[in-house]
């Protein structure tokens, strides 16, 4: 009796000690993502805005981060920047792919910066504490007014200061959200004196709006500059030498406490392969092809030696 007594107290005492060495979630040793070490058993939320390459880059962080041993929730096609920065700023989503001209407009409407390195450095200075952009990749994809090659012929456009005699008679589409940013049709009216006939809201530079230029139900788009769409259909983007869009590089927006040095350099890994080129030739794959993200995203990274 007293030999069983004294076997509970042992088991009992090895599950206290167990119990102290595990952190609130259960996980020994603390929290894994806060610092430096390995994956851990901590999970990452990475997320992503609703447009296809918005999920590809986020598919493509997604699988880095699971190469190096890190659990990984995704959180995909979330909107638009208005809907998706607070959660990150919050930390329920601790990495988002990101696009470094926006982000900048985002927390600091209005800044001039133009060139990759000023606006990381601005980026750098106006993001709140708890968030923290990653090495940029040199991937750029841009937003761009884009109007079809009879367009151009017949006003003779080639940049969006070309557009100021007949902007009044033109409709323009492009997402809800392009109507109200400064890299959109406030920069354009502020920065070129664009005046549009109307604004009609559609998808997020996706085949909606692509339709409804190519029919002639809209005259200029808000597209992606990696818009597979734009060369397949022989649209013209108009040349902004004003800087209204500015750089827009992929970079890793992260919620610095919950990613560490593992993972931050997983992301800089991968920003470090990415390139314009690449972005257009994937966004074509999942166009043309009807691939999915995920295996557009491990191609790639088996590819560049990353998984």
């Amino acid at each position: 009796m007293i030999r069983i007594v004294r076997g509970a107290a042992l088991v009992m005492a090895a599950a206290l000690a167990l119990t102290a060495c595990g952190d609130d979630d259960g996980n020994g040793g603390g929290d894994p993502l806060g610092g430096g070490g390995g994956g851990g058993s901590q999970t990452l939320v990475v997320g992503s805005a609703d447009f296809p390459e918005s999920e590809l880059i986020g598919e493509i962080y997604a699988q880095a981060l699971e190469a190096k041993s890190i659990k990984v929730q995704r959180k995909f096609k979330i909107g638009a920047r208005e809907v998706y920065y607070g959660q990150v700023a919050g930390g329920s989503i601790q990495v988002f792919p990101e696009y470094n001209g926006a982000l900048l407009q985002r927390v600091d409407q209005g800044n001039t910066a133009a060139t990759t390195q000023d606006v990381d450095a601005q980026l750098k200075q106006k993001l709140p504490p708890a968030l923290e952009i990653l090495t940029p990749s040199a991937a750029e994809d841009k937003d761009a007014l884009v109007v079809t090659a009879e367009t151009a012929a017949k006003h003779n456009l080639k940049t969006l200061e070309d557009l100021e005699p007949v902007a009044d008679d033109l409709v323009v589409g492009g997402p809800p959200e392009f109507k109200t940013r400064q890299q959109g049709m406030v920069g354009l009216e502020k920065v070129y004196g664009l005046k549009f006939k109307q604004f009609k809201s559609l998808d997020v530079a996706g085949p909606i709006t692509v339709s409804n230029l190519s029919k002639g139900q809209i005259q200029a788009a808000n597209l992606f500059t990696t818009n597979p769409a734009i060369a397949k259909n022989r649209f013209v983007a108009l040349e902004d030498p004003k800087n209204v869009f500015g750089a827009q590089n992929v970079v890793p927006l992260i919620y610095k406490s919950k990613v560490n040095e593992t993972a931050r350099a997983a992301l800089n890994a991968v920003s470090a392969k990415l390139t314009t080129a690449d972005l257009i030739a994937m966004n074509g794959q999942m166009d043309d092809q009807k691939l999915d993200p995920e295996d557009v995203a491990k191609e790639w990274l088996k590819k560049q030696g990353l998984i």
